[in-house]
């Protein structure tokens, strides 16, 4: 996607403020006549084009956020929107959802449809597609335009705004060293999400894990796959080939097919296999056994991310504000498929 050329750029180029390019394509007399040819010209020759929305966002709040998740499906995204539902009522906003079912073109469709003065601004997850070709100039697009994001779970680092994440790679760590004291030799780690950023970091802190206690890694329990029809016959070939008694997965759908596909195997849970999943959906709760889960409070993560843009979007200062990255506090939840320390 081609960007456009904006004020920020312009004055990075021309090495002054936002406020006086601004200031001096709106012709003002506190701009002197030599400047604001410098910029004009300049701005003539980049074909800018005046964002009618950006240059008046701070006049023209529509107090409605747009909020745009990758899947409605996945009970963490729905625990999210809970916690920015809370805050957006408690703040008087009211909120427009859209849904890109992990495609780029549908998360692309949402930004423009809603950037048009619809909304103040946008609280989102990137899509999966997004992720895995690394296209992020949609984002950059519409920060460069005047509307504020906020990026929760899934972020991209080459994207300048504010974020809310969990420590992925930490909480990976402890999960993994948890189940080492419990006596766990021979972790198996599985993940069906290894295009996304949340599951390459908790794959490295599975690594790093084993490291810290010593341990090796054997790669014959390790499947790493972003396709789930490929990580159901990896598991398949898994649970028939190889003895394991401990099972790290990193996402919704390989916990629920280890669980499964121990339970078929003979397995007693946990007194031969531990289970930990990286979720903390409904389901966890009432699988039998229970799942042992690394909960990602998806609500207080809904909160901080609703807090973030609100606060930007009524802020009254004439500075831009520093970009800030919230992290949210995991928590281990043990439940019947691990033992106890």
């Amino acid at each position: 996607m081609k960007s456009k050329a904006t004020l920020k750029q312009i004055a990075k180029d021309l090495h002054v403020s936002v406020s006086t390019v601004s200031k001096a394509l709106n012709d003002s007399p506190e701009i002197s006549e030599q400047t604001k040819a410098k910029v004009q010209e300049y701005a003539k020759l980049k074909n800018y084009k005046p964002n009618i929305i950006g240059l008046n966002l701070k006049n023209r709040k529509t107090k409605t956020i747009g909020v745009i998740i990758p899947n409605i499906l996945n009970p963490f995204f729905a625990k999210v929107f809970t916690g920015i539902e809370k805050v957006a009522d408690e703040k008087g906003y009211n909120i427009i959802t859209c849904i890109s079912n992990e495609s780029l073109e549908k998360e692309v469709h949402a930004l423009d449809i809603l950037s048009n003065g619809t909304i103040d601004g946008f609280i989102l997850s990137i899509s999966e597609e997004a992720q895995k070709l690394g296209e992020f100039n949609h984002f950059k697009q519409i920060i460069n335009e005047g509307t504020p994001i906020v990026m929760f779970d899934r972020i991209s680092e080459d994207v300048d705004c504010d974020k809310v994440i969990v420590d992925d790679y930490e909480s990976a760590v402890n999960a993994v060293q948890h189940m080492i004291k419990t006596g766990c030799k021979r972790i198996a780690l599985l993940s069906s999400i290894d295009n996304l950023s949340v599951g390459k970091l908790r794959a490295k802190g599975f690594y790093a894990g084993l490291e810290k206690r010593g341990a090796k890694v054997d790669e014959n329990l390790v499947i790493l796959t972003d396709s789930t029809e490929d990580f159901d016959t990896k598991l398949s070939k898994l649970f028939a080939d190889t003895k394991i008694d401990g099972v790290f997965a990193l996402d919704e759908h390989a916990s629920v097919s280890a669980m499964k596909a121990a339970i078929k195997k003979g397995y007693k849970i946990p007194e031969e296999l531990s289970i930990i999943g990286f979720a903390d959906g409904v389901w966890s709760k009432r699988l039998t056994p229970s799942m042992s889960t690394v909960s990602q409070h998806g609500p207080e993560i809904g909160e901080a991310a609703a807090k973030l843009l609100i606060e930007r979007l009524e802020s009254n200062t004439e500075e831009e504000q520093k970009f800030r990255t919230e992290v949210i506090e995991t928590e281990l939840r043990q439940r019947e498929s691990t033992k106890k320390t």
